[in-house]
């Protein structure tokens, strides 16, 4: 899809290691170890997503398994004791689910995964029925565009960016690193031109080597 944003459903894995409401402690363990993975999606039903169990919902019950905390780390940690005694990924999991759908743009599953300092998403459909898992990894996969791909859509933006006159602007991509050189015929449109530029999927960074006239008046 040249010139159009990478989207979570051109990344995504669409196998995904998940598990019922029932699964136990030591089932969940056992596969988390086996597909490498630090966090599984909790379904109920035909694939809904209900959940996420992940390697923090685990721990407590190692943390507090030869300890008797006080009652001041009782009242402040009252989900992770809960969680310490928790046997099934029902009782486990974080619930509801932080989740993504297909469509989101990597940008998106970026920021969420970002605020909520997580390293995965399931992706899910208009139901909630789980389709994928999206990694920081996958979203790290853009950076691996083409550098003559890259370039590509950036010559075609750059009419837009600079309407006429414009005259021998030249754009070259080297390791993600887009350089625009040539002649302008107004300087003062390249900081909104830096912005559309940096949100082109796989742009590491962007340098300008231009000349022109400032705006008039």
């Amino acid at each position: 899809m040249h010139g159009a944003p990478h989207l979570v459903g051109d990344v995504m894995s669409r196998t995904v290691a998940a598990v019922g409401r029932d699964a136990t402690f030591k089932e969940i363990v056992r596969l988390m170890r086996d597909r490498r993975v630090s966090a599984l999606p909790v379904l109920a039903g035909e694939g809904r997503v209900v959940g996420v169990v992940s390697e923090a919902d685990l721990l407590p019950k190692e943390e507090f398994r030869d300890s008797d905390p006080d009652r001041y780390t009782q009242l402040r940690r009252l989900s992770d004791l809960a969680k310490a005694g928790a046997v099934t990924a029902g009782e486990l999991m974080t619930s509801p689910a932080l989740t993504v759908r297909a469509g989101a743009t990597l940008a998106q599953a970026a920021r969420t995964m970002a605020q909520a300092k997580v390293r995965r998403l399931p992706v899910v459909d208009d139901v909630g029925l789980l389709r994928g898992i999206v990694s920081r990894a996958d979203l790290l996969k853009v950076f691996l565009r083409d550098d003559e791909d890259i370039a590509q859509e950036v010559r075609e933006m750059v009419p837009r960016l600079f309407p006429a006159p414009v005259s021998s602007a030249r754009v070259a991509v080297r390791d993600g690193v887009l350089t625009l050189s040539g002649h302008i015929g107004d300087r003062s449109l390249i900081p909104v031109a830096a912005r559309r530029i940096r949100a082109v999927e796989g742009v590491v960074d962007v340098t300008f080597d231009l000349s022109g006239h400032p705006r008039r008046s």
